[in-house]
């Protein structure tokens, strides 16, 4: 596992239009019909991947009045910001020791 559980951060934000909804929470809390807007993408894609984000921790939705608002959680992000870094240090560390072949 390279960086969460299931479902894999990296790979949830590899795909764009994700990655593009969820650097537009970033700027705060947003309902279904802004993200549309904002993305230019249809209001089922958008709920779709809304969706996954979900599942994986990444937004929360929050009732208010007749609209759900999604809202972006950090605490995952740096989460998997931080087993990058990890990642990152050990790759670092390792850079110069080759595995023996066999």
């Amino acid at each position: 596992m390279l960086i969460s559980a299931s479902p894999d951060v990296i790979r949830l934000l590899a795909d764009p239009l994700r990655a593009r909804i969820v650097e537009i929470l970033a700027d705060g809390p947003a309902c279904t019909c802004h993200l549309v807007e904002d993305t230019g993408a249809k209001q089922p894609n958008v709920s779709g991947h809304l969706r996954q984000l979900r599942e994986a921790g990444l937004v929360v939705a929050e009732p208010r009045g007749r609209f759900t608002y999604y809202r972006l959680l950090p605490d995952a992000l740096d989460a998997a910001a931080g087993q990058l870094t990890d990642l990152a240090a050990k790759a670092r560390a390792n850079a110069s020791t080759p595995r023996e072949c066999p």
